[in-house]
């Protein structure tokens, strides 16, 4: 007859490969999020010349918000505690309102990679962010592979050279700064309430709060000439609206709530390495030999800083009788419950 200890083993060897599973799937949901965002750059930037800034964004807030319709009642927050909206209020200011609203602007007056290598901040903020406010630890490899992957993406801002577009790039670089800095605020608070709330349901109350925000560009739409909404600008909408603002913030909230916030946050240093690539592809922008080199050293330092994760973040075999995060209940389709205390 199999031994209780024996029986202990195998069940957290078990438990183990279903985190490892876990951490993958939720690793692939923010590739696929970081490749959309990269992308999402160069369509911006189409965009915002064709439209009013405020127009484009809630026209990407609509959208998101109609196609999440089907699926309301599975989304309504059924575990809110009181005083969860000092949380929930500033989550949906930092993004999608402040984050948008000065990405759009910035991105009138910048190249699309100048725009994604600033994005290269963010997991430097996160970190520091989630060190003091989530009390996630940071390695030494994983402090060293950010600031190479900073020093990537700062090589593929100055090669960028004089090709590109920009115009006062020191004004409209900051405002693009102050976007990620709300970016990065956001991920903190939203990892904070993903211990509790489905991430889907935090992507449709930022969406939706969205919509009510960016209200006032159906003001500015108005008098856009007939002729301005070619097919090409109605599928650039409907691709930021539907992949970029509801797919990409979506997958990348539920990716960060089933693994360190830090470590989910050193992805976005792909970003910029996908607006490179995207902004030369669709938009004739620059892209050189030492480009190529700078983005490999992007992708090595994301690949280092890695090495922060914790134990059982990496697949390795959890102490006996360890309690199985809370993480592991979350879905799609509802909210989970939090530990008991």
């Amino acid at each position: 007859m199999e031994s209780t200890q024996a029986r202990t083993v195998r069940f957290e060897r078990l438990s183990s490969l279903i985190r490892v599973r876990r951490e993958v799937m939720a690793i692939g949901g923010i590739l696929a999020a970081v490749f959309l965002l990269g992308g999402s750059f160069a369509a911006m930037r189409v965009a915002v010349q064709a439209l009013n800034p405020w127009s484009v964004m809630w026209l990407r807030m609509i959208i998101a918000t109609v196609l999440l319709i089907p699926l309301a009642g599975r989304l309504i927050p059924s575990n809110y505690r009181k005083g969860d909206w000092k949380l929930l209020i500033p989550m949906v200011l930092f993004q999608p309102c402040l984050y948008f609203l000065l990405e759009s602007y910035a991105l009138r007056f910048t190249t699309s990679s100048q725009a994604g290598v600033i994005s290269a901040a963010v997991p430097l903020m996160v970190a520091l962010g989630a060190h003091l406010v989530l009390s996630e630890a940071i390695a030494r490899s994983a402090f060293l592979g950010l600031v190479i992957s900073l020093l990537g993406v700062t090589c593929l801002t100055l090669l960028q050279g004089t090709g590109g577009a920009a115009q006062s790039p020191v004004l409209w670089n900051t405002l693009e700064l102050c976007a990620m800095a709300s970016a990065a605020a956001n991920m903190i608070v939203v990892k904070k309430l993903s211990e509790r709330y489905n991430p889907w349901t935090l992507t449709a109350m930022q969406v939706s709060a969205g919509a009510i925000f960016f209200l006032p560009g159906l003001y500015f739409m108005a008098p856009v000439p007939a002729s301005y909404w070619t097919p090409q600008l109605v599928v650039i909408l409907l691709f930021l609206g539907s992949f970029v603002t509801l797919g990409a913030f979506g997958l990348y909230n539920w990716g960060m709530s089933q693994i360190p916030a830090s470590s989910a946050s050193a992805f976005i240093n792909l970003v910029p390495v996908n607006a490179v690539f995207f902004g030369w592809l669709l938009l004739g922008e620059g892209l050189t030999l030492p480009q190529c080199a700078a983005a490999l050293a992007v992708v090595g330092g994301v690949w280092l800083s890695q090495g922060w994760r914790p134990k059982v973040e990496r697949g390795e075999m959890p102490d006996v009788g360890a309690p199985a995060s809370t993480n592991d209940r979350k879905g799609f389709g509802g909210s989970h419950e939090s530990s008991a205390r």
